[in-house]
């Protein structure tokens, strides 16, 4: 093949979407890019066309990879031309085994690194370029003797002739030089004092060389290697055919494949390594704790698999940026490689989280050891940018055989382990226990009892009124969300709210409880004061939402409700994530109009010095202190102090969960605006809504001297 004429690549795959990747990547090449969908189509483009590779794909309809592979080797036309199947199959060894006994030259698992099948592809076309050559040439060997010597000379392969005894009469200088030896030395020795691999136990009459060459074939061997002179070895591909009958004799192509071999090598060693931090991947993982696994389970061991998350990593993550965050991530790579002994299994499984297998463990004391060691090392301070950042890791521990004897079981475990780690306060360590596992599977029952009840629109919103404590007349509603499970019954907010948020499943509720709540708010409008005000809860990842004032917007201008009738609640917690992004969403609200309140307060850890600078209207007092002011000196301080300071700040104070005649005495006593709680009415239907009265006589109301059971 004339080197300036530009070879065609072909790239046979039944998906669309695989072909425009395909041709993406590969167009601009230095070769002619064709692409087919099927394997009728690419042997119909074999038989028009001269290809000099072919990218094939394994799984297509009707006829796969290997059929046409197949019938493109029992073609003369089409049967040296080399093959590259590009799968998305698990690589099995009966996959890639199968593909080599099709005649391909290498076997590639999607997704895979492009600029590595760029170099491929110029490589193979390179040495199918020059194969062709020396096959032309070969033909040509009686008319042009000196041409084609000269051209044997210059080839890039080693090329032998092997007369029928099985002795080396040619061999150029590439195959001397690919065996460390002169081209004398091969001359007269026999060709299979070179073969390494695979093993031939026969005389030369027997092996498969000889038996191909007397049926007039080819035989190729695509995973060979040849014995060096210095005592080395070299992985070969070898294509030997047999030369014109009148001249007794076989040529010997060796392709070195050295190259071909240190990509597999590296491919390999990439599906398995962690691209940040050179440790294992979770892929790599899970086959280094099999293995474990393996030994263990035949010594009768004990191995401990521990699971790392670090503890404020998001927040310098988000804070200084994805950058410094790599760099933290690889400096406690380094620093959990320095705790752990050399043939202990380290591997980080993605974000911020790490896995260890400790083999060999005489006592489970002996991980906790560890684990403490590890938690130490991570927890210093590190510098990042010029900024200095801390830090912590909570670490989880599961035994074999005690805690689960596969990876998926041994993982789990220590997964849960870890998150009751930090449930307990972060910076610890966990051994795994049947009673975590349980409280997985109800964690996971109650998620997947949620997700229904949200499809079967289960949830609905009652109202609980607010009241002024000087007068009695009607401030407004809480709308609270319950959920009525249709086989355990009343389910307590404290126990399905915060899942919902840590599962962000409120995400799909918000704007049903927005719209629940105006529409209940606007019927109100024919019972109640123009004035009345609706309060409706709103979640630190709905606070965080940019859309949020639009979607009250749009809310607002739907129902015809002024937009200071509706004040949205948000916890301090919420409002502390991100101050710049806190002031800006409090900023939208306000020129919205609608009130803004902050629920529990004196519960979080919000700063009296930020407090200044939000623009609130309301606080509303957590109904602990409310339950224990009476008796406690300290609670009743913190709640007298809440009241004085939205007094002077010009805001509303709302008492939470006021339950007592005694109760709401104290609190007009020290000047509280405003109450809700049982002592007035628990959550009401929005049936009972309407039938509430706007002005309460307090002296009507029964006496309770005694806290009702849960608000």
């Amino acid at each position: 093949m004339d080197k300036g004429v530009t070879q065609t690549l072909l790239v046979v795959d039944d998906r669309p979407e695989n072909l425009e990747a395909m041709e993406a990547l590969l167009d601009g090449g230095d070769w002619q890019l064709r692409c087919v969908s099927s394997g009728e189509a690419a042997l119909q483009c074999l038989l028009e066309e001269d290809v000099g590779l072919v990218l094939l794909d394994v799984q297509m309809p009707h006829m796969d990879g290997f059929e046409v592979a197949r019938l493109m080797r029992g073609n003369p036309r089409t049967r040296f031309i080399p093959i590259i199947f590009v799968s998305a199959i698990a690589q099995t060894e009966d996959a890639v085994l199968k593909g080599y006994a099709s005649g391909a030259v290498d076997f590639m698992l999607k997704p895979f690194d492009p600029e590595l099948l760029r170099r491929k592809i110029h490589s193979l076309l390179e040495h199918e370029r020059n194969r062709n050559e020396l096959l032309q040439l070969t033909r040509q060997l009686d008319s042009a003797r000196a041409f084609n010597a000269s051209v044997l000379d210059n080839a890039a392969e080693g090329i032998m002739v092997v007369g029928e005894d099985g002795l080396i009469r040619f061999a150029n200088p590439a195959m001397a030089q690919m065996l460390h030896c002169t081209v004398g030395d091969l001359e007269g020795s026999a060709m299979l004092s070179y073969l390494l691999s695979p093993e031939v136990d026969c005389e030369w009459r027997m092996s498969e060389f000889y038996r191909h060459w007397r049926r007039y074939e080819t035989y190729r061997l695509h995973e060979a290697s040849l014995r060096t002179l210095s005592g080395g070895s070299v992985p070969v591909a070898l294509s030997c055919s047999p030369l014109p009958r009148l001249q007794h004799a076989m040529v010997v192509l060796a392709l070195d494949m050295s190259v071909v071999r240190s990509l597999h090598t590296q491919l390999e060693s990439l599906a398995v390594t962690d691209a940040l931090t050179g440790l294992l991947n979770r892929r790599g993982f899970h086959q280094a704790l099999e293995s474990a696994l393996s030994r263990t389970g035949r010594s009768g061991q004990r191995l401990a698999v521990l699971y790392l998350d670090l503890d404020g990593f998001k927040r310098i993550n988000d804070s200084l940026g994805h950058g410094a965050g790599d760099q933290l991530l690889r400096r406690v790579a380094e620093q959990l490689k320095a705790c752990l002994r050399p043939y202990d299994t380290l591997a980080r499984m993605g974000g911020d989280e790490f896995t260890a297998v400790l083999d060999s463990l005489g006592h489970p004391e002996d991980a906790a050891r560890v684990a403490e060691k590890l938690i130490e090392q991570v927890s210093v301070r590190h510098s990042l940018n010029g900024v200095d950042v801390t830090v912590g890791a909570s670490v989880g521990i599961a035994c074999f055989p005690e805690c689960g004897q596969t990876v998926e079981g041994l993982l789990r475990a220590a997964d849960m382990a870890m998150y009751e780690a930090k449930r307990a306060g972060r910076q610890q360590y966990r051994f795994f226990s049947p009673e975590m596992n349980g409280r997985a599977r109800s964690r996971l029952m109650l998620e997947e009892s949620l997700r229904t009840a949200i499809e079967q629109d289960d949830f609905v919103l009652v109202y609980q009124p607010q009241v002024y404590l000087d007068s009695g007349r009607l401030r407004g509603f809480e709308g609270l969300l319950r959920w009525q499970h249709r086989v355990a019954g009343t389910v307590a907010p404290n126990v399905f709210i915060p899942l919902l948020e840590e599962t962000r499943l409120i995400n799909r509720l918000g704007d049903w409880i927005f719209r629940q709540g105006a529409q209940q708010r606007q019927r109100m409008g024919q019972h109640f004061a123009a004035d009345l005000v609706l309060s409706l809860n709103v979640s630190p990842v709905q606070f965080s939402m940019p859309q949020l004032v639009e979607d009250l917007q749009r809310i607002l201008a739907q129902y015809q409700l002024n937009p200071a009738q509706l004040e949205v609640e948000v916890t301090e917690s919420a409002l502390m994530q991100n101050l710049d992004t806190t002031q800006e969403q409090l900023r939208q609200l306000r020129l919205l109009g609608v009130k803004i309140a902050i629920d529990d307060f004196g519960t979080g850890y919000s700063s009296l010095a930020y407090l200044r600078h939000f623009e609130l209207d309301t606080l509303k007092i957590d109904r602990l202190f409310i339950a224990n002011m009476l008796d406690s000196p300290r609670d009743a301080a913190v709640v007298s102090t809440i009241i004085d300071l939205g007094r002077h700040l010009g805001l509303e104070v709302i008492a939470e969960g006021v339950e007592t005649m005694a109760q709401r005495d104290w609190l007009v006593a020290h000047r509280c605006a405003i109450m809700q709680g049982f002592l007035v009415a628990p959550g009401l239907s929005a049936e009972e809504v309407q039938r509430f009265p706007a002005q309460l006589d307090w002296a009507a109301l029964p006496v309770r001297e005694t806290p009702a059971d849960a608000e």
